[in-house]
């Protein structure tokens, strides 16, 4: 991912409505985002694309996720 890329997705990230996604997501993004290969960057913008309260259910563990392609990336945010 070129560094342009990079900071508009820190900023999407940053810029929540819920402190406790900003926190999962900037972690996730800080600690393992550049290990990723492509196609899970890719995932972990689709879950960027969600809204906060669905994404923070399926982070918390308070629902589960319902595409399987997501279930790594959601599984990598829960260890966060």
């Amino acid at each position: 991912m070129q560094r342009e890329d990079y900071e508009r997705l820190r900023w999407r990230c940053v810029r929540r409505g819920l402190l406790e996604v900003d926190i999962a997501l900037t972690r996730f993004l800080d600690g393992q985002f550049r290990e990723l290969n492509e196609e899970e960057q890719q995932l972990f913008v689709e879950l960027v694309d969600m809204e906060d309260h669905d994404l923070w259910h399926l982070i918390s563990g308070q629902s589960e996720c319902s595409d399987r392609r997501l279930e790594p990336i959601v599984a990598m945010l829960r260890k966060c």
